[in-house]
């Protein structure tokens, strides 16, 4: 079974810093896009940022430079480097992957940036 883990969330005062990772385990055959979702509360889930195997980019416009995306195709897995934090970035952020042409979600990790 394959499953995705996400670590790195936290709480952090704006401004600040924080860098995510989603690892994929088990039965990999391949991962095509590797993503970042976030959901706040009484809010939709939303797009965050996506990367293909290739290295191609897709940022949503509310986080376009100040967060990064980037992927490690040996070790299975994504990262978030989420950089000048602001409270509205408060959210639980989601890893989303196609394995093997299946859509995986991960657990989510809370991200709390206070003001």
């Amino acid at each position: 079974q394959v499953q995705l883990v996400e670590s790195g969330g936290g709480l952090v005062q704006a401004g600040g810093s924080l860098r995510l990772s989603c690892a994929a385990s088990g039965r990999i055959s391949s991962i095509s896009v590797m993503g970042w979702y976030r959901q706040a509360p009484g809010k939709q889930r939303e797009l965050v940022a996506t990367i293909t195997r290739g290295g191609g980019l897709n940022y949503a416009d509310s986080v376009k430079g100040r967060f990064t995306i980037s992927r490690d195709n040996a070790k299975n897995t994504v990262y978030l480097q989420m950089n000048s934090l602001k409270p509205e970035d408060t959210a639980v952020y989601y890893c989303n992957a196609n394995i093997g042409g299946i859509w995986t979600w991960g657990q989510g990790t809370q991200v709390t940036v206070s003001s």
